[in-house]
C-alpha cells in the first residue's frame, strides 16, 4: 500500500483506512460526517484514500454551537441544557450527517480538544457517534494530551466505532 501522510499524522495505519473505504465499497454503502472538534479531519482522512469518492457523500463542519442545530439538526434545547459536548449531541450529529447527506452511515464527533474547558467539560473528553437507518451507537473516550493528540484519537475512535457496527 502506498504511504498516506495524513493517516500517518493521525496515527492511523494506512492499510486500515484503505480497508475501511474498501469495506464500504464492497457493502455498497456510503458515509457522511458532522464534525465539531475534528474540524473536517474525518472527511479529510477518508478522502485521502484513492477511490473514496465512491463511498464518501460529504461532511459538515459544525464547529460553532449554533451550526450543530442549523446544519446537522441537533435539538437546540439539548444544546441549551447540556452544551455542545454531550453524548446525545454526538448521536444527533451522526444522525444529522446521515440524513443531510443521504448516506448509509453518519459519523458525529464532539468534544474538547483544549487547552481550556468548554461548558464545564475538561479537555480530552470526546463523544463519537455512528448512525445507520437501524440504530445509532455512541462511545465516549478520555484522552490525555495536546490538541493534536485529542483530535487524532477522536478520528481513530469514530473509525473503530464504525467498524464495530459492520459486525454488530
Amino acid at each position: 500500500m502506498a504511504r498516506n501522510p495524513l493517516a500517518d499524522a493521525l496515527g492511523l495505519p494506512a492499510d486500515d483506512l484503505a480497508g475501511l473505504v474498501a469495506a464500504l465499497r464492497r457493502r455498497g454503502e456510503s458515509v457522511a460526517t458532522a464534525e465539531s472538534l475534528t474540524g473536517g479531519l474525518v472527511t479529510a482522512a477518508l478522502t485521502s484514500v484513492p477511490g473514496s469518492s465512491s463511498v464518501v457523500r460529504g461532511g459538515l463542519v459544525v464547529y460553532a454551537t449554533g451550526l450543530k442545530a442549523d446544519l446537522a439538526g441537533v435539538d437546540p434545547s439539548l444544546l441549551a441544557e447540556h452544551g455542545a459536548v454531550h453524548p446525545r449531541v454526538a448521536e444527533q450529529l451522526a444522525e444529522g450527517a446521515r440524513r443531510a447527506c443521504g448516506a448509509t452511515w453518519g459519523l458525529g464527533l464532539t468534544g474538547v480538544a483544549g487547552p481550556d474547558p468548554q461548558d464545564g467539560v475538561e479537555p480530552g473528553v470526546v463523544h463519537v457517534g455512528v448512525s445507520s437507518v437501524r440504530s445509532t451507537a455512541v462511545h465516549t473516550i478520555g484522552v490525555d494530551g495536546n490538541r493534536h493528540q485529542v483530535r487524532s484519537a477522536a478520528v481513530r475512535a469514530v473509525f473503530d466505532l464504525l467498524r464495530a457496527q459492520f459486525t454488530g
